[in-house]
């Protein structure tokens, strides 16, 4: 058999987002109506709850794996530091490269068709599918849980954003109609390339070290969207990715 059909090589947090939103947009169309208000901030909170929980996973996945692989407290405390390096001068670099400004600019388009007239029957297929391609594909949860999937951990971060992901589906399936569930096309495309190409990531598989700082930084920004989807502040959640790549190189430089 053709090892690509090996199940560690198969997306299979990206299959489950997109059963998600399959569901949820069927479930919407059969309910034909949006969810209250208040519905939807009590599902925001067992949210957070869950992301809680995929975030907490990841940093004591890192700090058991680093404890195991440090051979000595020295270069356990440097992981830390590396941490905390790698989140504060990755922030500063998104900054430089406008990460979340680009983003903002997505996202206010996917906005403004939200937002569209209602009687703008014609166009409200193209609005959905583009609006949820672009909410679905664009964002940290979804690059941070491919690169976990990829690397043959739990997909925590991807099912989580399954869930979230569904119930949107669920509340924009009645005013857009079939185009939301359709995004799901280029998000399995998208996420699943992303995967895959993560799947490669060799030198990260056969250094523990690598691996530990990945789950520490990925941890630690997970974390911080449990304050956006609260509402509590705007975390510029993209200008903090390029610490994924600071991580490990640092990691590379300093221990290894």
């Amino acid at each position: 058999m053709i090892e690509w059909f090996k199940i560690e090589w198969l997306p299979l947090g990206t299959f489950f987002n997109v059963l998600c939103i399959l569901a949820g947009g069927t479930i919407g169309l059969i309910l034909s109506r949006q969810l209250p208000d208040e519905t939807q901030r009590r599902v925001r909170k067992y949210l957070a709850g869950l992301t809680v929980l995929a975030g907490g996973y990841m940093i004591a996945n890192g700090l058991y794996g680093g404890w195991k692989e440090a051979n000595g407290i020295w270069n356990f405390i440097l992981l830390g530091l590396i941490t905390l390096l790698a989140v504060s001068f990755g922030n500063l670099f998104g900054t430089w490269l406008k990460l979340q400004e680009r983003l903002d600019k997505l996202g206010q388009e996917a906005k403004r068709r939200l937002t569209k007239s209602d009687e703008d029957d014609d166009n409200k297929f193209s609005d959905g599918f583009v609006t949820c391609t672009v909410l679905f594909t664009v964002g940290p949860m979804s690059i941070l849980g491919c690169v976990e999937d990829g690397l043959g951990n739990v997909p925590t971060i991807l099912i989580v954003k399954s869930i979230m992901d569904g119930i949107a589906t669920m509340c924009f399936a009645p005013r857009f109609g079939i185009g939301v569930m359709l995004s799901a096309v280029p998000l399995l495309a998208y996420q699943g390339t992303v995967t895959l190409l993560a799947s490669h990531l060799e030198f990260m598989k056969n250094e523990p070290m690598l691996l530990a700082n990945f789950n520490l930084v990925g941890g630690l920004l997970v974390l911080t969207i449990v304050l956006v989807i609260l509402e509590i502040d705007k975390v510029p959640l993209a200008n903090y990715l390029p610490a994924l790549v600071l991580g490990p190189a640092l990691t590379w430089w300093w221990i290894l």
